[in-house]
């Protein structure tokens, strides 16, 4: 196993390094892995011997998913036969060391202990790379959408809407923002559990003072309108946005909100919900892209009739809360949690277990490999 450039092991130890009794988890820099001790709720975890190199323990089944600092592949522990997902973060193109931003997401997750989060076990180091080990996942929500073998009944997209939520309550009660709520950031496994991953673009918040921070978030189609139009003080309400869009994609089967750019992106919005007027949203002119990007005529939204062969009043009641265009009035996520929807509505929420008589897993990635194929094969068959 070749030892890590000094100047990232350094800031390995610096600031993966648990605190004493804290059980977070680390990467050893004698050993070069750790293992985390199991949740109270018994999940087999990894095992790590002492000097046994990412490659020794786990075998690559197939790549998963490709986030921004590198590949991510099902891999399985050759010990214990337990599957997990291998982030392996690209060390390359990085002269100062450890990435900052991976570095983050490390940091972030060790203080993070919830159903509804995904479970970071443990770092590792192998041959110059650094692997992160979480728990594995077998599909994710873009990819799940767009099999046909299994239909989600009203109660399964009730309780799938309900645990993004509490992943999400959970978060904002911890002062975290994630900014880059997803399909393909939304994991389920085959007994019907839902888990937020992906956490390179969160950070923390002060809940009494807002901070400053880069309106260059959250993929497009998910982008609350307050960031297209130049905000860059907000908190967790931006997560609510993209709440609000992920619930209309579990009943429609497809995002709601697709812009090929900022500008579009905001037409599509209004041309669903209206354009923001002042009555509705009262910092709209304050805002800093205003005279730039406002819109020229005036749109009537029709979101209700639009969405109403899919979701109940209840649930339309909900997504309008969630879409609210002012920031301030949008509902927050332990709101959400107590609206009528989830506390009178029938029917109760269900977890969709039959998930597991699914063929195959199902994730962005292969999502993304189908539609080329077939365009592919449409474009050889003009030709």
């Amino acid at each position: 196993m070749q030892v890590l450039p000094s100047a990232v092991n350094e800031s390995l130890k610096a600031s993966i390094a648990p605190k004493p009794g804290s059980g977070d988890v680390s990467v050893s820099p004698a050993q070069q892995s750790h293992t985390v001790e199991p949740d109270a709720e018994g999940t087999p975890r990894p095992s790590s011997p002492s000097g046994t190199t990412c490659k020794d323990l786990y075998a690559i089944v197939s790549q998963v998913g490709e986030g921004t600092f590198g590949k991510v592949y099902k891999a399985r522990n050759v010990i214990t036969n337990v599957h997990v997902a291998l982030k392996r973060i690209r060390m390359e193109a990085e002269k100062d060391g450890f990435p900052v931003t991976a570095m983050r997401e490390i940091k972030l997750l060790q203080s993070l202990r919830h159903q509804n989060v995904v479970r970071l076990y443990e770092m590792m180091v192998s041959n110059g790379s650094v692997y992160m080990v979480f728990e594995y996942m077998d599909h994710d929500l873009t990819g799940v959408l767009s099999q046909t073998q299994f239909s989600f009944s009203q109660a399964n997209l009730k309780s799938l809407c309900s645990q993004m939520l509490a992943g999400l309550a959970y978060l904002h009660r911890k002062g975290v923002i994630h900014r880059d709520i997803k399909g393909s950031n939304i994991l389920i496994n085959n007994r019907g559990e839902l888990k937020l991953a992906d956490f390179g673009l969160a950070r923390f918040y002060q809940k009494r003072r807002r901070s400053d921070y880069t309106n260059r978030v959250i993929t497009l189609w998910y982008r609350p309108p307050e960031l297209l139009f130049g905000a860059t003080v907000y908190g967790p309400e931006v997560d609510m946005w993209s709440a609000g869009c992920i619930m209309l994609e579990l009943f429609t089967k497809k995002p709601v909100f697709q812009g090929n750019d900022e500008i579009h992106q905001l037409d599509v919005i209004y041309r669903i919900l209206g354009t923001p007027s002042t009555e509705r949203w009262q910092g709209l002119t304050a805002l800093p892209w205003y005279e730039l990007v406002k819109p020229k005529d005036v749109i009537h939204g029709h979101f209700r009739e639009l969405f109403s062969r899919w979701l109940s009043p209840a649930a339309l009641d909900l997504a309008e809360r969630l879409l609210a265009y002012d920031p301030t009035q949008r509902v927050t996520a332990l709101e959400a949690l107590e609206a009528p929807y989830f506390k009178e509505e029938q029917p109760p929420p269900e977890l969709p277990v039959d998930l597991s008589t699914l063929e195959g897993e199902w994730h962005e990635l292969e999502t993304k490999r189908e539609r080329a194929k077939k365009r592919r094969k449409l474009e050889n068959g003009l030709v």
